[in-house]
């Protein structure tokens, strides 16, 4: 007889680890506990906003907290989005209004504000791109992740930082949304649905043929209603109907879909995450071997952080607009400050002056284990201005700091410094950094 794994578990709220069978967290008394005998090796995910707008208005005007709301248009229009509360009511996506205001009377309709949903959905993704560049969006509101090799990069293994990134979601944007994480895409996609709202939904590979088996066969990704209507004529009404059937048989009845249908039906997708197009932040963050509370310390090492971003950004031609600062306490949590520009840029005095102050106000009285800076909502800077007579301070900087990086591709990185970095070199020997983003 194998031995019996013993699951891995951890603590939603706090993401530290917990003994099993322990359901409330000895750390933090939290009671969201994700348990799983895979919840180490598995680092393929789905995140899926939930009731994306909806959400987003409640969270613009509180007083639809308590009430049921539908985003949609008039009596001619369809449901774009039903809050959980309408849902109750039978009201779903795609619902004619009509329809949706009779099973509903007393809902609040909400026209849609395309633009405001879209500019959240970019924030939400560019926090899932902070975490690993293969992200693959499938909307607005959802898309792939797929974390492998990422644990020593977060410290953590990749069901704590989705964990952790669904946290942040929740206190940074006040939108939730749901996790599903598998060994594929095809599962985790199945997961993302399964514990909503604000789920947290494991298939492992052991599970993955009983999990599959008694589901219908309408839950296998690409069976619409003509092919769901065309299986059940044949007698094919669930998964373990597919997973009894003979590959030849169904490539002979149903082409290359019932190729399909004979390996979704066994849990087996080999569909890489793509990131479909380029990230829209770059950054750059230390881990500390020791856990650090002297704020002056943290500043002199944001400074040499800003000025390697600086030197990335520059070497790929891209200016930012967003700065973000980030510190990890000596507990695992983490926290971000982040702050619009009234200009984009890429220079490092720039970076720093904007970081510097948000650094001031979060690392009161903490210690930390981890600090990291980064420019998002970035591109290739427009065509400069001609030069002129009387150039403002940012072009002062700008010329200053090519003056700079000049001597610096001449001489190399050590040719020239700030009086900052000197002083606290030997301080700085003392790091372990982590690789950069």
């Amino acid at each position: 007889m194998s031995e019996k794994k013993t699951p891995f578990s951890f603590c939603r709220d706090c993401l530290r680890e917990t003994p099993t069978p322990a359901r409330i967290c000895a750390h933090c008394g939290g009671a969201r506990i994700a348990r799983h005998d895979e919840l180490k090796s598995l680092s393929i995910a789905h995140l899926d906003c939930d009731a994306f707008y909806a959400a987003i208005e409640k969270r613009d005007d509180p007083s639809l907290n308590d009430k049921p709301v539908i985003i949609g248009g008039g009596k001619r229009g369809v449901v774009s989005t039903a809050c959980y509360i309408a849902r109750t009511y039978g009201v779903k996506s795609a619902m004619p209004m009509f329809k949706a205001l009779k099973a509903c009377p007393d809902a609040v309709v909400v026209h849609p504000n395309m633009a405001k949903y879209a500019a959240i959905g970019r924030q939400v993704r560019a926090m899932m791109q902070a975490l690993t560049p293969l992200v693959e969006p499938l909307s607005i509101d959802e898309a792939f992740m797929d974390l492998t090799g990422t644990q020593r990069l977060h410290d953590m293994t990749p069901a704590q930082t989705l964990a952790d990134l669904q946290n942040r979601i929740a206190d940074e944007i006040g939108v939730t949304v749901s996790i599903g994480l598998s060994h594929n895409k095809f599962l985790a996609k199945i997961a993302s649905d399964y514990d909503k709202p604000r789920g947290f939904f494991v298939i492992g590979q052991e599970e993955t043929l009983d999990f599959l088996a008694p589901q219908p066969i309408s839950l296998i990704w690409g069976v619409g209603k003509a092919m769901e209507k065309k299986l059940r004529q044949d007698g094919l009404t669930h998964i373990y109907h597919l997973q009894q059937a003979d590959q030849s048989t169904l490539a002979h009845r149903y082409g290359e879909m019932g190729l399909r249908l004979y390996n979704l039906a066994r849990g087996r997708d080999s569909r890489h995450v793509r990131a479909r197009e380029k990230a829209k932040s770059v950054s750059s963050e230390t881990t500390f071997e020791e856990d650090v509370t002297d704020v002056q310390w943290l500043e002199d090492r944001l400074w040499v952080l800003c000025e390697k971003l600086s030197i990335r950004m520059k070497d790929k031609n891209l200016v930012g607009k967003v700065v973000t600062l980030k510190l990890k306490t000596a507990d695992f949590k983490n926290l971000t400050r982040r702050k619009t520009l009234e200009k984009r840029t890429n220079l490092a005095r720039v970076l720093f002056q904007t970081a510097a102050p948000m650094l001031h106000e979060m690392a009161k009285g903490g210690a930390f284990r981890l600090i990291g800076v980064g420019f998002s909502d970035v591109e290739p800077p427009h065509p400069a201005p001609q030069s002129q007579l009387f150039p403002d301070e940012h072009q002062k900087l700008t010329d200053q700091e090519d003056a700079i990086d000049a001597i610096r591709r001449k001489f190399g990185d050590n040719a020239i410094g700030s009086a900052r970095v000197l002083k606290k070199s030997s301080a700085n020997r003392a790091l372990r950094r982590t690789p950069e983003r």
